[in-house]
């Protein structure tokens, strides 16, 4: 048995909706998530529970903290940039 966690390398796929691609991370909880790629915006502008922070060894977790540090940066999950999915506000595609 490992003493040290491995880093689980996630990889690069393409939305099976859209057909854009997504980042597949490890989270800390050992899941995974499909990130939007690129996409790094400053945490206050991304509601708490849709934050996730990268840590030192590649993993991410949701970032809940309110208020975020000023300048922190976040990602997002690809779902909720797809173009594929029906907008939140008026449910049109």
């Amino acid at each position: 048995m490992e003493k040290e966690p491995r880093r689980l390398s996630g990889g690069r796929s393409r939305c099976p909706d859209c057909g854009l691609p997504q980042d597949r991370v490890a989270t800390l909880d050992h899941d995974w998530v499909l990130l939007e790629p690129d996409m790094k915006p400053l945490a206050h502008t991304v509601p708490a529970d849709h934050r996730w922070i990268e840590l030192s060894d590649g993993r991410v977790m949701v970032y809940g903290v309110c208020p975020p540090e000023q300048f922190q940066r976040c990602r997002v999950e690809h779902r909720l940039a797809c173009p594929a999915q029906p907008c939140r506000i008026c449910g049109h595609g």
